[in-house]
């Protein structure tokens, strides 16, 4: 008996984790990419002997890709390595203060109380709550899909219902936050954990604040060659399972028979036939652009909902090293809910901007010629609905550079020798994410995780979604458990 095919639209992380599972299965499978390169958001690209990580940066919970590795019969070191990092980020507020938020519990919790004078106590405690929200919602809204009955009928599911209001749905991150913490400089620091999945602080529901325990707990990383090894080494290891990837290669259409069931895709005019078909595109790309024939069966209400943030990233070849910065730096606004309304509710840019420093040459030295660092700087912006973003760039640029000079004492635009900028037009026209949003949908409402899309089409039978648009959420962690979640509904 052959073995059934399985086709998937957009190799990002998501789509090759899918594939890698279904190979494991026995599936025939093979992965239609429109860009001449894999990964989606988590690419690469060098400029004037400077190397950028161009996507994602933090590396949290590698066990997810290990556990790639492992299922296909693999040693996971053979193919990819990691190394903890002993300083996850190092934080700089406006008010001098610099704080490094260390792997080890006590040490962060020490440095805490040293430079806010937090009781040590109250960090743990914070950390404790952080962690009891994992226990009741990652084997149900992380792991499982909420849209199968079977989900409800575990018995893991009807303890977490249980302990449903510990989760604390139904008051923001910030105001929880403000209830642990006395010292802004804390509530500050724990309500940035909203950004991780493109969300604001003070709209999106407390049980975020699961978020922390996610990196303090299984902690961050860097792999060895940059986040793109991530990539390089999954590709590899589907290559190895008989995956076949088609770069360049745009679909036109999700094909569906008179029945409404997935037959197949079509690829410049070419009908390819399948069992299954998952796409790893946005989902609302997905239903617009692949089956804009079938707006009967489109889920309206999911596609109109509220996108994520976006982001401004300005790639920097610095000349000179700076000894004082970390590979992961945070550099806070001195008014968060100012940032947050700009972003949200006048959907523009604020003028002191919180900004996200990563120097993967501080790990990998030859991302960068010597004596320099490559400097991926980010900051938080909203999805594209027609501002004008060359003004926004221009300004927010300025505004970036001043602040940078304030508070490392130096004039950092004599010291940019090489630039690229992705804003989220590019972000939209590269990785086919509506208006350039990072996670999909946001979550600032208490039920946004049980109002993602699910992992399969509800009226058009053999189709399946995988990737941050969909269940669970965006970022690698939840891309590759969307992955998981897929593989096991196709059985």
């Amino acid at each position: 008996m052959p073995a059934k095919k399985a086709l998937i639209i957009g190799a990002g992380i998501a789509g090759i984790a899918t594939a890698i599972r279904l190979a494991v299965k026995g599936y025939e499978v093979e992965v239609f990419e429109a860009n001449s390169y894999p990964g989606g958001k988590l690419s690469e690209f060098e400029q004037e002997g400077f190397r950028f990580d161009a996507g994602p940066s933090l590396f949290t919970m590698p066990q997810y890709v290990d556990e790639l590795f492992t299922l296909a019969g693999k040693n996971p070191a053979d193919f990819f390595r990691y190394q903890k990092l002993d300083v996850v980020c190092k934080y700089f507020y406006e008010d001098a203060t610099q704080l490094n938020a260390y792997a080890d519990t006590d040490k962060f919790a020490t440095e805490i109380h040293k430079k806010t004078g937090e009781p040590i106590d109250a960090v743990k405690k914070y950390l404790g709550n952080s962690s009891n929200i994992y226990s009741i919602t990652n084997h149900v809204f992380l792991e499982q899909s909420l849209h199968r009955l079977k989900t409800y009928l575990r018995w893991d599911t009807i303890k977490s219902i249980f302990r449903f209001p510990q989760i604390d749905a139904f008051r923001s991150m910030h105001k929880a936050n403000e209830g642990f913490f006395k010292d802004t400089r804390m509530v500050q620091f724990y309500d940035r954990y909203a950004t991780y999945n493109g969300s604001n602080p003070y709209a999106a529901p407390a049980t975020l604040n699961v978020i922390p325990h996610l990196e303090q707990h299984y902690g961050a990383y860097f792999p060895e060659g940059g986040m793109y090894s991530i990539i390089t080494s999954l590709v590899k290891l589907a290559n190895s399972l008989g995956v076949k990837f088609h770069y360049k290669s745009r679909v036109d259409e999700i094909a569906l028979n008179e029945r409404t069931i997935a037959k197949g895709i079509k690829v410049n005019n070419h009908f390819i036939p399948a069992d299954v078909v998952i796409s790893n595109m946005d989902v609302w790309f997905s239903y617009h652009k692949l089956l804009k024939n079938h707006s009967q069966l489109f889920p309206k209400k999911i596609l109109q909902q509220e996108r994520s943030s976006s982001a401004l990233i300005f790639y920097w070849g610095i000349k000179k090293q700076f000894h004082q910065l970390n590979l992961h730096n945070i550099f806070f606004s001195a008014d968060y809910k100012a940032e947050f309304d700009h972003i949200w509710k006048r959907q523009d840019i604020y003028d002191d901007p919180t900004i996200y420093l990563n120097i993967s040459s501080k790990y990998k030295a030859d991302d960068a010629p010597e004596d320099c660092e490559n400097w991926f700087t980010m900051i938080n912006v909203p999805a594209n609905t027609g501002q004008n973003w060359d003004s926004l760039i221009t300004i927010a640029r300025q505004n970036i550079i001043k602040k940078l000079n304030r508070l490392l004492g130096e004039d950092i635009s004599q010291l940019i020798v090489c630039e690229s900028i992705l804003d989220p037009r590019g972000i939209e026209s590269k990785t086919s994410s509506y208006q350039g949003s990072l996670y999909g949908t946001s979550s600032n409402s208490q039920f946004a995780a049980f109002l993602r899309h699910a992992n399969k089409a509800s009226q058009i039978k053999n189709l399946y979604f995988c990737g941050g648009s969909t269940h669970p959420g965006g970022g690698i962690p939840l891309c590759l458990l969307s992955a998981k979640i897929v593989s096991d509904w196709i059985g």
